[in-house]
């Protein structure tokens, strides 16, 4: 399948007045269309724009609320918050809970919000670098429908739950672990699957639970867990930290993201913020991270044609070698812009669907 290089500015712009024509205000749909976006210029395509046709297409079969406003705040007591998205646009939800994670985390040193009934967020980077543009830690974590076995098992049990946590630092280069607990997301492997590439023999297995290389197995099989029995034990906390805490939905009731899209998501998100100044000074700290991650990049690489970086490091250089535009696929191209033109949508030279225009 090709790939085109397009304006992420026009992304944008198609992007919010899609969401906008089919019934997002107009902050909800800039919030959602950027950070899809975002997830581009990071390189990490799986959050990227390609995934907006699967929420225009939950929006007009009901099973993502837009134009809804804040979500409700179920309860707040001391340092702790739990809110009810009803199945709101999953990134304006999670821009209000971290806020909240921090507004607490300013007051008591330390903020947790729960989330129940929440919608896919995008990629998580994003509200733990809000944390850090406050001056604290940021945590944040989701659960998915059930896509890996348990070591041994043939049978889906956890989703591939992502974690995020990011670390304040006086350098550029933010610091940033953003991980799924399966070997890959299964975003990649329906990318792998657009691109007809195949995938590598530590992703997935088939529905019987033997290993594949072919992506569209693997999207009837199962994730193999990072690291075996360490990434299920993860992934399986995550599960129980979102869900029990949020009140919401865990294991199999957090439905299928790609398919019966006329049924709500209903994942489970928390996000943590740790306010630096309670235990020590911004300033110190920031001064730690910074010579901790130097002395990563400094380190001796196994060979002359290695780099050694630190989390965060490979999706921050890829925003900078390429900070206006993102190569996605003709596919989602021919797919944004009819869409576009159907609700009367100007469509951007960079987005006309030209198959001359191959990258």
């Amino acid at each position: 399948m090709n790939l085109r290089r397009v304006s992420a500015d026009d992304c944008v712009t198609v992007g919010q007045a899609l969401l906008h024509a089919y019934g997002a205000d107009d902050g909800e749909a800039l919030v959602v269309a950027t950070s899809l976006v975002d997830a581009d210029l990071a390189g990490v395509a799986s959050h990227g724009i390609g995934l907006l046709p699967m929420y225009l297409d939950r929006i007009r079969l009901g099973s993502v609320r837009v134009g809804a406003g804040n979500p409700v705040i179920a309860s707040k007591r001391g340092a702790t918050v739990v809110i009810d998205a009803e199945h709101r646009l999953g990134q304006p939800v999670a821009d209000f809970a971290m806020n909240e994670a921090i507004e607490k985390a300013n007051e008591f040193g330390v903020g947790v919000v729960a989330v129940r009934h929440a919608f896919h967020f995008g990629a998580a980077t994003r509200y733990v670098n809000q944390a850090t543009a406050h001056g604290c830690i940021g945590i944040a974590m989701c659960n998915t429908r059930p896509l890996m076995p348990a070591p041994g098992g043939a049978e889906r049990l956890v989703g591939n739950n992502p974690i995020a946590v990011a670390v304040p630092a006086n350098e550029e280069i933010p610091v940033v672990l953003d991980l799924a607990l399966s070997e890959a997301a299964m975003g990649k492997i329906r990318r792998a699957r657009e691109l007809g590439e195949s995938i590598p023999p530590n992703w997935a297995t088939d529905s019987l639970g033997l290993v594949t290389t072919d992506p569209s197995a693997a999207i009837e099989g199962m994730l193999l867990p990072i690291g075996n029995h360490k990434g299920f034990g993860l992934a399986f906390m995550i599960d129980l930290l979102v869900g029990g805490l949020s009140e919401g939905a865990w294991g199999d009731r957090v439905r299928p993201l790609y398919s019966e899209l006329d049924t709500p998501y209903d994942c489970s998100q928390l996000f943590v913020a740790i306010d630096v100044d309670f235990f020590t000074s911004l300033s110190r700290f920031e001064a730690t991270v910074d010579e901790a991650t130097d002395r990563i990049r400094r380190s001796r690489p196994v060979d002359s044609s290695a780099r050694v970086m630190t989390p965060g490091q490979p999706e921050w250089e890829r925003r900078e070698d390429s900070p206006d535009s993102i190569m996605i696929p003709s596919s989602v191209i021919g797919d944004l812009s009819a869409r576009a033109k159907d609700q009367g949508i100007a469509v951007p030279p960079s987005l006309q669907h030209s198959p001359s225009n191959n990258n």
